[in-house]
């Protein structure tokens, strides 16, 4: 089930969103360079979070990897799929909160992600990298705010693809579910692959922050609630 278009046009036009696509993909171009030359390691080691270098080393340079990981990626399909959520689900969450703000709560997001995945792997020694925590978060908000809006969605059934109207309820409370199931499956092991645990935590930071803006602002959440539009 791949997402691909909503239909729910933002009010006004997406700056940061677009500066945060354009600057992991820059830097994904960099990485690329990085290892043609054989120096693709090295700054992954530098720049990417490392769990257990954060607890064991903690100080500026590991603290600031929560940063700097959040722009990298691991390859083409990372890099893609992410950056297709953020086009997605992005352009609203900056249309509700402002420009600046939207920035702040990215980041936030991508910060609550890594103290997830840190918490849920704390003597992991591999590198993690990518945008995914934060952009969860943006997921989250999106899912808070508008349930009952529509998503084009590819679905894949054995030979066949077909294109379908989805609700985001149903688009990304699958997404989350799907998220949380195989992180919980995935504790115990050695700390690779996917950091499921920064995909939930963002997540739930992301409905959180949003929830308590709403409040403050009286923006209405969770509009339609489940609805009766089926999925």
């Amino acid at each position: 089930m791949i997402p691909f278009r909503d239909d729910n046009p933002s009010q006004s036009f997406p700056f940061v969103t677009i500066t945060l696509i354009v600057l992991n993909v820059l830097v994904f171009l960099y990485q690329l360079l990085l290892q043609s030359t054989g120096q693709l390691d090295a700054f992954i080691a530098q720049a990417a979070l490392t769990p257990h270098l954060v607890l064991t080393q903690p100080g500026l340079a590991t603290w600031g990897d929560v940063f700097t990981s959040m722009f990298m990626h691991g390859g083409w399909l990372h890099l893609g799929g992410n950056m297709l959520y953020l086009w997605i689900f992005g352009d609203n969450i900056e249309d509700t909160l402002g420009h600046g703000l939207y920035l702040i709560f990215y980041l936030a997001c991508g910060v609550a992600a890594d103290v997830a995945h840190i918490l849920s792997a704390p003597s992991s020694t591999v590198p993690t990298l990518g945008a995914s925590g934060a952009i969860a978060g943006v997921l989250g908000a999106y899912l808070l705010l508008y349930p009952q809006a529509r998503v084009q969605t590819l679905i894949f059934l054995f030979r066949f693809i077909r294109v379908v109207s989805l609700s985001a309820l149903w688009v990304l409370g699958f997404w989350f579910v799907l998220q949380l199931f195989t992180g919980v499956l995935s504790l115990g092991g050695e700390g690779g692959g996917v950091a499921y645990f920064a995909h939930v935590g963002g997540f739930v930071a992301g409905v959180v922050l949003m929830f308590a803006y709403a409040k403050i602002r009286g923006i209405p959440v969770f509009q339609g609630g489940f609805g009766r539009r089926g999925f």
